[in-house]
């Protein structure tokens, strides 16, 4: 399977024109949104300089403007209404699978990088923060437009797994590296497969998006759901392969599924956390697009 580049993840750009994390704000935001606003003050940022008409402020008068074009004018504010949009990516060895359209680890970049690229079209800047199970995660604070998305793009890339490898997530410790940067009402998107979250993670996502909007979105895979049709398999790692009849290790095999599905659906329950389900075989641009244009994705 082909993994995702650069250009690839870039191209994703023009899969969300149009489409904004924010696609669905409630009215009163929306009307708040659009309103331009002439007063100073903080939370407010430049937007431009026209001619004084009756009725401005006359705190906001740019002077030296007006002096060289010799007539009034004025500069206006809009307000800021940007907040940081945060990627989490879990990016460890064992996302190196998959049975059908690709890999998982390859649906975690082309997801990520549609989102990060609807934060920026939408206003917002954009971080994050790639785990890959074995170096310490990468932090990329957040940055507005296609200046903060494209660094980001890059590290994921280099990031994403080149060969399967035993699942060791350091999910944990890119919670614990969140934690002090996040800024109440950041938005947090967490993708992963989750097939290593020990309930030290569990408790560390908790405490983290404690102020915070935080969606999960878990990267699976049929094959993981079904378990292996009947037959002798070799399976495991280079190395490291062993036999596998597919009737015998398929009820532990189904079983172990839906203690995974049932320990994220009561997670999901237990933090408000909305759980989003992305499969391999989903072409991650149609996916993505459709959720950012449902009603409930943004809260």
């Amino acid at each position: 399977m082909i993994l995702p580049d650069l250009s690839e993840l870039s191209a994703l750009r023009g899969a969300v024109k149009g489409l904004s994390l924010h696609a669905r704000r409630p009215v009163m935001a929306s009307l708040q949104g659009v309103h331009r606003s002439a007063q100073r003050g903080l939370g407010l940022e430049f937007e431009e300089v026209r001619a004084y008409v009756e009725g401005d402020d006359a705190r906001s008068i740019d002077w030296r403007v007006s002096a060289r074009r010799g007539k009034l004018h004025t500069r206006l504010y809009r307000e800021e209404r940007e907040r940081p949009a945060w990627l989490i990516a879990d990016l460890h060895p064992g996302l190196y699978f998959g049975s059908r359209r690709q890999l998982k680890s390859s649906l975690l970049l082309r997801c990520a990088a549609m989102l990060a690229w609807a934060a920026a079209e939408g206003g917002d800047r954009v971080g994050a923060v790639i785990a890959n199970g074995s170096m310490d995660p990468v932090i990329l604070p957040p940055r507005g437009r296609k200046s903060g998305v494209l660094p980001i793009l890059n590290a994921l890339v280099e990031s994403q797994p080149k060969e399967p490898g035993a699942v060791k997530s350091n999910l944990q410790q890119a919670l614990a590296m969140l934690r002090p940067m996040l800024k109440p009402g950041s938005m947090i998107f967490l993708l992963s497969d989750f097939a290593d979250f020990p309930e030290a993670a569990e408790n560390m996502l908790g405490s983290t998006v404690r102020h915070s909007d935080c969606r999960m979105l878990w990267i699976t895979d049929a094959l993981e759901i079904s378990g292996l049709p009947r037959g002798n398999f070799r399976v495991g790692l280079p190395g490291r392969l062993w036999w596998m009849n597919g009737d015998q290790s398929l009820r532990p095999w189904q079983d172990a599924w839906r203690a995974r599905e049932q320990r994220l659906n009561d997670l999901s329950l237990r933090l408000d956390l909305p759980l989003i389900r992305l499969d391999t075989q989903d072409i991650a641009a149609e996916r993505m697009a459709a959720l950012l244009k449902e009603p409930g994705w943004a809260r």
